[in-house]
């Protein structure tokens, strides 16, 4: 206070001023640095959530395709429709098949305005930037295996084990691109730790094995998906027995291993759910997994007890994605903690 005093008495305190002023912005300079990660457009955000639920909406479609023997409404043709850009008397399963390449080929759009947007938009330490780059590679990975299925005739009624591999392939790639998907979203959208070195890494290898469970319990569901739609039954029982049979076909034989991976898995999930019911802001993401684990096994039953309708069949596939999604984000939350809530944690422990 003295010395206050005797700036204003002499006139020094205007004198002062500017190298004040100078020191005050070097003072706040660190802090809008640290604050960056949340500078992120709010229209550039919600873009993000939406191509990852079009690609979703995608995914479910084909589905449809699968489930309805449409792969082959186009021929071996691909890109083109049976050869040719405008269909004069197109069947329906071409239509189904067109539909799919129509908003396959949308996706592709919004993926590339995606990248393009988060570079400008976003520094260049910034994970999301990585992750928009996952995107685009496995985007044209997804459309470089369709069109493989397409021109290697594996689709509609073959049943041989090169189809089985492409789409198991296809489940994994698609999978995958979800993730990068919802990886880019949820750094786009963080308050904090979105930066490369702004992060702290936990308990890695718990997440990376519940994704690799649950990624294992989708190729064997589009395995056994394509085993009910290869050979329909007419009754729950004959088609329960049928997987035992030693006549049965190898896909009948292999059903099995779904739900008891699906089991496996769900216990699993439970428990890495349970573990972040610990942290206050991960309650509600953690009762979220829970809820759609629940509701994954409640329309598994229901497709399987009605004999598995195309309808269930595009549920249980969407309800699986957003588990997937779910499942994902609490695992990013889980295991890249912000080194600013490491920090604040143990200053509450001490």
């Amino acid at each position: 206070m003295l010395e206050m005093g005797k700036l204003r008495a002499t006139g020094g305190f205007r004198a002062a001023a500017p190298r004040m002023r100078a020191i005050e912005s070097k003072v706040r300079i660190p802090f809008r640095m640290a604050s960056s990660d949340n500078s992120t457009p709010a229209a550039l955000r919600r873009f993000a959530w939406g191509v990852l639920g079009y690609n979703v909406a995608v995914i479910v479609w084909g589905a449809a395709v699968r489930a309805t023997g449409s792969g082959d409404g186009c021929g071996e043709h691909w890109p083109l429709c049976q050869g040719t850009v405008v269909l004069q008397h197109p069947t329906i399963a071409a239509m189904i098949e067109l539909a799919h390449r129509a908003t396959s080929g949308i996706d592709v759009l919004c993926v590339v305005a995606l990248a393009i947007w988060t570079f400008r938009a976003v520094p260049k330490r910034h994970l999301a930037r990585a992750w928009a780059v996952a995107v685009l590679v496995l985007t044209f990975n997804e459309a470089l295996i369709g069109a493989l299925l397409v021109e290697l005739g594996l689709t509609a009624n073959n049943a041989s084990p090169a189809r089985a591999f492409y789409l198991g392939l296809h489940l994994t790639n698609t999978l995958l691109l979800l993730a990068a998907l919802t990886l880019t979203a949820h750094f786009l959208s963080r308050r904090s730790g979105a930066m490369r070195g702004s992060f702290a890494v936990r308990a890695p290898g718990l997440a990376l094995t519940g994704l690799a469970a649950v990624l294992v319990v989708g190729v064997t569901g589009s395995l056994a998906a394509l085993g009910d739609t290869l050979y329909p039954a007419h009754d729950l029982w004959r088609a329960m027995s049928r997987d035992f049979e030693p006549g049965s076909s190898w896909l009948l034989r292999i059903r099995w291993l779904h739900p008891v991976c699906a089991l496996l898995a769900g216990v699993f999930l439970v428990w890495i759910a349970a573990r972040s019911l610990g942290r206050a802001a991960d309650q509600r993401l953690a009762a979220g997994v829970v809820g759609l684990l629940v509701a994954q096994y409640a329309v598994g039953m229901m497709d399987l007890a009605l004999l598995t309708p195309i309808g269930l069949q595009m549920a249980h596939l969407m309800v699986g994605d957003l588990l997937w999604i779910a499942l994902v984000v609490l695992c990013a939350r889980m295991c890249l903690v912000p080194k600013a809530a490491v920090v604040a944690a143990e200053r509450a422990a001490a």
